[in-house]
């Protein structure tokens, strides 16, 4: 929504008591805004900080859904949980770099407890995660490709160990290989400079979903 300039100059022109009133009740209506300010304005911790105290929360989280797994689906609902832990993370404090870290994290601790009851759950029953780890895949390999090349190799271990752990999960090979994954990318660590195109052009053909 744009406003217009008049619009602009009259709350200019109001009372600063009676902006402080209209700021605190516009933002008990946005919980996000708010916090964004909050991260900006008043919290003493960096987004480094911030960053490990999301970690902490996505290894335990990783580790509590291992341990009450019922199904990929079930498994699928915790994921997206935590994955929304981690997009609220990056929205907030603009953190680039944890976004591809936690993400790497996030699925590989995730194929490392629970990969063999993945790949012994039935493709269809399995498909709707494997979908999702795939996609997660493709967000995490383009993040990693605009950033500058010198960064790359901070997060090398954890694309190749996701790269083997999928390997090694037939479920997820399949979704892979029908989304035009190509597992040797991460194995490798060998991401094509044009994967954003690939993705689009997948996209386009209604894969990924």
């Amino acid at each position: 929504m744009t406003f217009d300039p008049e619009f602009k100059k009259a709350l200019q022109l109001l009372p600063g008591d009676v902006k402080d009133k209209l700021i605190l009740r516009l933002l008990k209506n946005d919980l996000h805004l708010a916090n964004q300010l909050r991260f900006k304005l008043v919290d003493t911790d960096s987004v480094e900080n911030k960053r490990e105290q999301v970690k902490t929360r996505v290894i335990k989280c990783i580790q509590l859904a291992t341990e009450r797994y019922y199904s990929a689906g079930y498994l699928l609902m915790d994921v997206r949980e935590i994955s929304g832990e981690i997009n609220e993370h990056v929205s907030i404090t603009k953190d680039k770099l944890g976004e591809i870290s936690l993400n790497c994290l996030m699925l590989r601790h995730l194929l490392e407890q629970n990969n063999e009851r993945i790949t012994a759950e039935k493709q269809g029953k399995a498909y709707t995660l494997c979908i999702y780890i795939v996609a997660r895949v493709y967000k995490i390999l383009m993040l990693i490709q605009k950033q500058h090349e010198d960064l790359h190799l901070e997060f090398r271990e954890d694309i190749e160990a996701i790269g083997k752990l999928i390997g090694n999960n037939h479920n997820i090979m399949k979704t892979a290989i029908h989304n035009g994954l190509d597992v040797n990318w991460l194995i490798h660590f060998n991401i094509p400079k044009n994967i954003a195109d690939l993705h689009k052009t997948l996209c386009e053909k209604g894969l990924l979903k």
